[in-house]
């Protein structure tokens, strides 16, 4: 493939008058052997222009997401679904981590994400040599070496951070190599505090965090190791920032190296504390763990957090983001005695604080934004003060006298803060109905009415908890559910806040009725969200895009299950829905693929129409990609296939083919056996629906694809059942055709028939299985 043409093509898709036609002939040549490599050798040329490197990198990177794994094609057809080949593959192997560290930032995070792409798909099966290749750049004395190769690492631990424990050896076996390499590292780069050595620290305390925030590895990490790493927290979190960054703006200086250090040590020590050396409130294998971090490390850092504190209380600067995770550690450290006693002191009680707040309400002229102060405190102690006999009863005249008249500043902040604590106080036992209905009435006002959008966010939250927590308040808002719900879309709409679409969700159940009405009008707005939120840009760079179009997801989801008896709404909503899943699909976003499905099992569940059968051929395509992660996700949908409209199940050939594939497919390969209990059971749905409709081909290849699984080391009973009760359906369906099976199958380590050995398992086993009498009765008429 000749990298120049690849090059005149690149440089097209950025010029608005040859894109059409650069994009065609980009599309003619990517599946040729080479392109592939072709394209990673211009990224990290630099004799080409940056615009074109950085084309290059978005094309491989979609290459690698789409094509990848190795795909089978659909049943039915001869023909393999494209690939990338694998020459070209080994060759992006040899050379994508030199390519991470010779790339600049914008290049390099595309090619991070093909690497994470890549090692989740190879490794350690197909590519081993990825850790020996990061650990000759990590000691290499370039340092210039360093900042590529700890990105290269930091996409290998990501691969396994919310693995369990046991699916994480090949990681643990890595890490034996790294962990005391990036300690040593991490150690020598402490005394400079320049741009490039903080950088460093930076991405090593992200690999660490990534490493043990879901489970802590005792093995590798003991009480030694862990008493230096300590150490390095500890330092990191003590030692001062440049006194020249008060020089940046400070809106800026958030997004320092510096303060991003200082974060991540906190994050880590935090989190750490918090799942791990808190006695009480970890799991059993962490019992030792937390007794030592309580003992040894606690205090030590509660200390040098104190001292961010006291330099905030001075005025000093303190990234927000920093003094977030010092209070999540302060917060840990209230609960046990040994930190509690060094914090004590420096905790104002709780009389004083309200008394100086009442002080602030009270007084007339007093500047707003200490009011405003005044209320956030209050809001904030809310759950305590309504446990405190002495309090709890002096709130609702608070809320009367104080919050109440000040949903009629001109102040929009005090506004918003008003229905802030509102919805703080949502709990409250109203003893006046009055007050009640006012507050309800205020925040609505303030919902539909109110022209800042902040307050109307507030207010859309505070109204959602007093109708949760209030039931007199449900009542309340029942004539006015539609504009509510109105304004709550133009609020998602123009914000894409997820809180105001998880506010949707909660109150869509709490009126079923209304909602049946404005189902439709609800839903379209919704898809539009969803779909313009996972087609920008910026959607991949932005932690919140993914929480906000999950949020969009779960609405729709919520919304479904209250017109599920409506078929006319639900058919409706298909047609809005369908190309929402197709665009999760198209794109293989597979951090949605649990919702999408559940949305397709909300959609088949009273009857399945023919678009609706046309996506089974499409899970299809994702089983073979992601197939073991996500089958016991797709079960439900499986389910519906078989058991909603069998008639049409039956009348497809294709349809029981794909089904059977994927059962197949789990039950021969390495899924686990909670997913092979999964696709058991399908194959026994199939079998007890289909009696008499004619599916006798089937059955041989049923019965002996879970009797082989059998053959094989099963450790639960659950699957030992599974398995065992296909051949009982079997049975069922015609004792004849599973003898004639029986007696036909052969294993390779048995050359015999497993008739008997079937029947005898089945008699040991019969203390497991309902309905056996009815089998009995049905053998007894066999010919054994």
């Amino acid at each position: 493939m000749d990298p120049n043409r690849i090059i005149q093509a690149l440089k097209g898709t950025i010029d608005p008058n040859l894109r059409i036609a650069a994009e065609n002939e980009l599309n003619q040549s990517y599946k040729i052997i080479n392109f592939a490599p072709s394209l990673l050798q211009i990224i990290v040329s630099d004799q080409v222009e940056f615009p074109v490197r950085q084309a290059a990198a978005i094309y491989l990177k979609n290459m690698v997401m789409q094509y990848w794994p190795d795909r089978e094609p659909s049943p039915g057809e001869a023909v393999f679904p494209f690939n990338i080949h694998e020459n070209d593959r080994q060759q992006i192997r040899d050379n994508i981590v030199e390519g991470i560290i010779r790339s600049p930032d914008l290049v390099r995070a595309q090619l991070t994400m093909c690497l994470r792409a890549i090692i989740k798909h190879d490794f350690p099966g197909h590519w081993t040599t990825v850790v020996d290749k990061i650990a000759y750049y990590l000691q290499s004395q370039n340092s210039g070496s360093w900042l590529g190769s700890l990105l290269c690492l930091y996409q290998l631990v990501k691969t396994y951070e919310y693995k369990k424990a046991e699916e994480r050896d090949p990681l643990i076996a890595a890490m034996q190599i790294f962990l005391p390499r990036i300690q040593q590292q991490m150690i020598q780069l402490l005394p400079d505090n320049s741009y490039y050595s903080v950088l460093l620290q930076k991405q090593i305390l992200k690999i660490f965090y990534a490493l043990v925030q879901y489970a802590l590895p005792l093995q590798l990490v003991n009480h030694q190791t862990m008493t230096q790493w300590m150490e390095i927290f500890h330092t990191i979190i003590d030692r001062n920032v440049p006194p020249e960054t008060l020089q940046i703006d400070e809106y800026d200086r958030p997004e320092l190296v510096w303060w991003k250090c200082k974060k991540w040590a906190l994050h880590i020590v935090a989190r750490l504390f918090e799942r791990y050396g808190s006695p009480g409130n970890v799991t059993k294998e962490y019992f030792e763990f937390s007794e030592f971090f309580l003992k040894t490390y606690a205090v030590g850092i509660q200390q040098a957090l104190l001292r961010i504190l006291d330099q905030y209380r001075q005025k000093d600067y303190v990234a927000p983001r920093v003094l977030q995770q010092t209070l999540n550690y302060l917060n840990q450290g209230v609960i046990h005695s040994v930190t509690w006693k060094q914090m004590k002191p420096h905790i104002q009680v709780l009389p004083k604080i309200m008394a100086y707040c009442y002080q602030i309400l009270t007084e007339p002229n007093i500047d707003p934004r200490k009011k405003d102060g005044a209320l956030h405190v209050i809001g904030s102690l809310a759950d305590i003060l309504l446990k405190k006999s002495v309090f709890k009863d002096q709130m609702e005249l608070m809320l009367q006298n104080h919050v109440f008249p000040l949903f009629m500043s001109n102040l929009g902040y005090l506004r918003a803060r008003s229905c802030w604590v509102l919805r703080s106080f949502s709990t409250l036992n109203f003893h006046n109905e009055l007050n009640l209905r006012n507050a309800v009435e205020l925040v609505k006002k303030s919902l539909i009415d109110d022209k800042e959008m902040p307050v109307k966010v507030e207010a859309a939250i505070a109204l959602q908890m007093l109708i949760s927590h209030q039931e007199q308040a449900k009542e309340y808002v029942r004539p006015y559910v539609r504009p509510v719900l109105q304004e709550l879309l133009h609020i998602v709409r123009e914000t894409e806040n997820d809180d105001i679409t998880y506010v949707i969700q909660k109150m869509v159940p709490e009126y079923s009725q209304e909602v049946a009405t404005i189902a439709v009008d609800m839903t379209q707005p919704l898809a539009e969200i969803f779909g313009k939120v996972l087609q920008s840009e910026e959607y991949e760079e932005v932690e919140g895009k993914t929480v906000m179009a999950m949020a969009i997801l779960d609405a729709i989801e919520t919304i479904l299950t209250v017109v599920e008896d409506h078929k006319e709404i639900t058919q409706q909503l298909e047609s809005i829905c369908l190309p929402i899943i197709g665009l999760v699909l198209q794109k293989h976003v597979i951090e949605f693929y649990e919702e999408i499905l559940s949305l397709a099992y909300s959609l088949t569940c009273r009857m399945i129409s023919p678009q609706m059968w046309q996506l089974l051929g499409v899970i299809y395509e994702v089983f073979q990609q992601n197939f073991f992660e996500y089958f016991t996700d797709m079960m439900p949908l499986l389910h519906n296939y078989v058991t909603v409209d069998t008639d049409t199940l039956l009348s497809n050939p294709k349809h029981l083919e794909i089904i059977y594939a994927m059962c197949k497919k789990v039950l021969t390969g390495d899924a686990g056996e909670d997913a092979e209990c999964h696709a058991a059971k399908l194959l026994e749905v199939i079998v007890l629906q289909c009696k008499g409709r004619g599916i006798d081909q089937c059955i041989p290849l049923f019965v002996e694809a879970v009797l082989e699984r059998l053959t094989r080391g099963v450790k639960t009973s659950e699957l030992h059942t599974m398995c065992l009760q296909v051949a009982i359906a079997a049975l069922y369906y015609n004792p004849d055709l599973l003898l004639h099976t029986l007696e036909n199958i052969r294993f390779p380590h048995n050359p015999e028939p497993i008739t008997a050995q079937f029947i005898n398992q089945w008699m040991n086993d019969t203390d497991c299985f309902l309905g056996q009498v009815l089998s009995f009765c049905i053998s007894k008429d066999l010919d054994f």
